[in-house]
């Protein structure tokens, strides 16, 4: 074999060995261009586990955000830095500020877009003020750690957070560093300046890469609608709503019906994006336990009743923010106060909308249609337990408390009656002052010979 020939024998042998891989890499690329939060950490889980099903040879994320809640940020990056199934890629299109600089900080590779920018990463609250250094020290740790894992300055990371750390070449003392594409890339932290992710490819000497786009189903679409704090308050009003008209109106079950799918409306997504634990479900079921309990078998209102409330209350809020029982560290301040305001502001909005429009939606054709009363007839052969006879200004004693609804005794049998003062202690004698939709309404006696 002669020289010329063994020359072009290693000419190819060298390019298919460096182009050749190119053609079989497989790429999984994911969008996550919102605040970081429960969404984009969902949307990261799922296309992690995608990439894992293909057998992705590396996941590209396109970044796009300003920050968002450290506590879902460093699932993030945890997730980035413990899979080593693939390689991590980071294309910044134009800002990884704050939970941004710290997930793009455990990818394997940064790329970014010119008039992009990387930093800026101190703990604040969402009025945009720097929180204390309890927060900022956690902070600075979880980015050097971050750094450090990925070979990258740990002292330029934890400039990001520290405005106290000195790099003169890149910022003034006091201020938090902030990176320019420009910047990021002349001191290693970026891997190159590209206009789109086919510079990327390459960048990386991919010659025919197979990408496939992560696709956000419709399920990740109602999940992010359903959890969103304005539908979440509407969702708690209808827990309130169902809850109080089948106090109202015992037995009828289309009002607990709805209380059911509200709730379920509320806690499923929210259980599913990680928010909601066994356990905060679990004081939420307690508390309406105890509420029932409160009305329909304990005379008077007392610890249960209150307990129930804060119950309620309770598992709420806690379940629409992160936490490890009880422990908020990792939750972006003033979100559990948020929680609670909307918790308790849709429960006063649900009791003030039942005071003015709960009668008359009692009374309502649509809603005896829904209950059925209008084709349970007396004249076409249906009976109740109060049609046999004619129960007006029928004397009788209350058995429970009837706030407003409750059990009373008429020559020994027990009804369901709805006391039409709001409430009748139990032992009270009382009279029937009317009957509908098989419920008796009644007053208290003394009332009547008052």
């Amino acid at each position: 074999m002669d020289k010329f020939t063994k020359y072009i024998l290693g000419i190819l042998f060298l390019y298919f060995l460096n182009i050749v891989p190119g053609w079989s890499q497989q790429v999984y690329s994911v969008q996550i261009k919102e605040d970081i939060g429960p969404n984009s950490w969902r949307t990261l889980k799922k296309a992690i586990q995608q990439a894992k099903s293909t057998k992705a040879d590396y996941l590209l994320i396109e970044l796009n955000t300003f920050g968002g809640a450290l506590n879902f940020a460093d699932s993030m990056r945890s997730s980035l830095l413990n899979d080593n199934t693939f390689k991590s890629i980071v294309y910044v299109h134009n800002n990884a500020a704050s939970a941004g600089a710290l997930i793009s900080l455990a990818a394997d590779y940064i790329y970014m877009h010119a008039g992009a920018s990387i930093g800026a990463a101190s703990v604040v609250n969402q009025s945009g003020e720097v929180l204390p250094e309890k927060y900022q020290s956690y902070m600075r740790g979880l980015m050097r750690a971050t750094a450090e894992a990925r070979g990258r300055d740990p002292k330029m990371a934890e400039a990001f957070v520290d405005p106290s750390i000195s790099i003169p070449e890149l910022k003034e003392d006091g201020k938090l560093l902030t990176l320019t594409t420009a910047e990021a890339v002349k001191i290693g932290l970026a891997k190159k300046e590209v206009k789109s992710d086919v510079d990327i490819y390459s960048d990386l000497q991919f010659s025919k890469p197979t990408v496939t786009q992560h696709q956000v189903s419709w399920v990740d679409h109602l999940i992010a609608f359903l959890i969103n704090p304005l539908v979440s308050g509407l969702l708690i009003i209808g827990i309130i709503g169902g809850i109080y008209f089948e106090m109202q109106s015992p037995g009828i079950g289309f009002a607990l019906l709805v209380a059911l799918v509200c709730a379920a409306l509320f806690f499923a997504p929210l259980y599913l994006q990680g928010l909601a634990d066994n356990w905060e479900i679990a004081i939420f079921i307690l508390g309406v336990i105890l509420i029932a309990l409160e009305i329909f078998v304990i005379p008077g209102f007392g610890v249960a009743g209150i307990a129930g409330i804060i119950l309620m209350l309770c598992g709420l809020a806690f379940s629409m923010v992160a936490n490890d029982y009880f422990d908020f560290k990792l939750t972006q301040p003033g979100l559990l106060m948020n929680s609670f305001i909307i918790v308790v502001g849709a429960m006063v909005l649900a009791i003030v909308l039942m005071v003015i429009f709960g009668k008359n939606m009692l009374e309502s054709r649509a809603f005896k249609r829904l209950v059925l009363e209008d084709e349970q007839r007396s004249d076409s052969g249906y009976t109740s337990s109060v049609t046999k006879t004619n129960m007006i200004n029928k004397v009788g004693v209350a058995k429970t408390v009837l706030r407003p609804a409750g059990k009373i005794e008429i020559d020994n049998v027990w009804y369901d009656a709805v006391a039409l003062d709001g409430f009748i202690d139990a032992g009270e004698e009382i009279y029937v002052e009317k009957h509908e939709n098989y419920n008796l309404f009644v007053r208290k006696i003394s009332e009547r010979n008052a």
